[in-house]
């Protein structure tokens, strides 16, 4: 890509690679899109939405699984209005708020299937149907008379997206087209990407770490994305053998799929063509990390993304730089502090409030004044999450400071308690929380999911053992699954909600 990343647009990045290259695979069909055909079918779908009466700033609605018509009809969206991509699997009053809160114009669906989303869509908003026809291109079907798309600029909003926060309503974060181009470009440097790699896609496209992580930056770098249309622990490695994956990007429960599926510690068939594996979007617990190198016999790099900052802000780096288990790297493009309720920033070593600024952060969220006033500060970006940078500028995260369990006063992290959890060879998963206590505020609480029997009395002995005792857990609950999102985030305080009904 020529010129300043700051300056460039999606429709830039999409351009800079050699056309013969394989831009995209799609495993099911064996469909291999090379860029020539990938650009001829983007513009194609935005001149199609452009003829649909799709202008500048236009939300475009997308509900499509994974694969290739969700990549096209993204980036024709973005480049002929907004995107504005959501979880297929939406129920109807989800897609109500979200089409009324995007003020979407027009819906993207699939030839058959998305039958909520066209129930709420029905009467309001006209549909497009994305189709992936035999050789292998995505044909858009929308209303409208002639028209074509004309060529976005570096300031337009590009994709909508809201947060997955743990309370209130979702806040709308408007991305740039250069806010995404940078994002894009720190990752290309952060894991030296080439022509060469191969991203195989495991997250969902209607989420920042699918779209930037695993596709736009593999597009910049001119790269090949192998896109499923789901995960499937069962034919992950077939995919990586047969595909020559480079790399992947997951959160650790994709990562825990994989290894509970993978069995034995004989290296899989197909992992001598990885270079290294990423994980981002939720905490990667240091024994998991370790298991997942001796699998694969490459570096497991924890990253740190979130959608206020098109996603990567930090990142451990490529050997022979070193990788520090337990935290996420330092900076990749981005400044990173430590920062006072006050707003007064730290030394190394003190914990805090991680502040963020940068080129890829959004300016403000989307018509919400209360929000913006909250988290700007100074010039900097209040992520909510708490930790502190070590001397070499590697940040460690504490927890979400809304999720600090307040016990008497004394604040505790629930990651630290988690970490604790699983190293039980008993326990598969855990996730800490607090739980209200007449006398202390609050008192700390876990769930637990065994992956063989383990009474309560072993395991809070196995606690008590490693941590200070008004950290051990009082309560710990037994359960067959722990909630998460569609991308695989634990959000404490909904289990803690969840469970609540099961206290005793």
């Amino acid at each position: 890509m020529t010129g300043s990343l700051s300056s460039a647009t999606l429709l830039e990045l999409l351009n800079a690679a050699p056309g013969a290259n394989v831009a995209v695979i799609v495993p099911e069909t064996g469909a291999r899109i090379t860029y020539d055909s990938l650009r001829r079918q983007v513009m194609a779908a935005a001149d199609a939405f452009a003829r649909a009466g799709i202008r500048r700033g236009d939300r475009i609605a997308i509900a499509l699984p994974n694969g290739l018509p969700v990549i096209v009809s993204f980036l024709a969206a973005a480049i002929a209005g907004t995107a504005a991509p959501l979880n297929p699997a939406y129920r109807y009053e989800e897609f109500c708020f979200y089409f009324e809160d995007t003020g979407a114009r027009l819906l993207v669906v699939p030839p058959e299937g998305a039958e909520e989303a066209r129930r709420a869509a029905a009467g309001k908003i006209p549909l497009a149907v994305a189709e992936l026809d035999a050789s292998g291109d995505v044909r858009i079907t929308a209303p409208g008379g002639r028209a074509s798309a004309s060529s976005p600029q570096p300031g337009d909003i590009a994709l909508i997206l809201h947060t997955s926060g743990s309370t209130g309503r979702p806040k709308r974060v408007p991305l740039q087209h250069r806010n995404l181009a940078v994002s894009a470009h720190n990752i290309v440097n952060t894991y030296r990407l080439t022509a060469g790699d191969v991203s195989l896609c495991l997250m969902p496209l209607f989420h920042v770490h699918g779209l930037v992580a695993s596709t736009l930056s593999t597009l910049l770098s001119g790269g090949t994305v192998v896109a499923p249309a789901r995960f499937n622990p069962l034919s992950f490695w077939r995919i990586v053998r047969e595909h020559g994956a480079t790399w992947y990007s997951a959160v650790p429960t994709i990562h825990h799929l994989i290894l509970a599926r993978s069995g034995g510690s004989e290296k899989p068939a197909g992992a001598e063509s990885l270079r290294f594996v990423r994980s981002c979007s939720a905490a990667l617990p240091v024994e998991m990390a370790g298991k997942i190198e001796a699998l694969t016999g490459v570096p497991v790099l924890e990253a740190y993304g979130m959608t206020e900052a098109s996603h990567q802000m930090a990142s451990n780096p490529l050997p022979p730089e070193q990788r520090k288990f337990g935290t996420v790297g330092p900076g990749t493009g981005i400044e990173i502090g430590i920062m006072t309720d006050t707003g007064d920033l730290l030394a190394s070593g003190a914990k805090g409030e991680v502040v963020i600024r940068g080129p890829s952060v959004i300016d403000a969220y989307e018509n919400n004044p209360e929000a913006n006033a909250k988290s700007f500060v100074n010039g900097w970006f209040r992520t909510g999450d708490e930790g502190l940078l070590d001397g070499d500028g590697y940040l460690r995260l504490t927890g979400r400071i809304k999720e600090l369990i307040n016990r008497g006063g004394e604040k505790i992290a629930p990651l630290e308690i988690d970490e604790v959890l699983l190293a039980h060879p008993s326990i598969s998963e855990a996730v800490a929380f607090g739980v209200p206590h007449a006398t202390w505020g609050e008192e700390v609480a876990a769930a637990v999911v065994l992956r063989e029997p383990a009474t309560e009395a072993e395991l809070f002995a196995h606690c008590r053992e490693r941590l200070a005792d008004f950290k051990c857990p009082r309560k710990l609950y037994i359960v067959e699954s722990i909630p998460r999102t569609a991308t695989g985030k634990v959000q404490r305080l909904n289990v803690a909600a969840a469970l609540a009904g099961k206290r005793g």
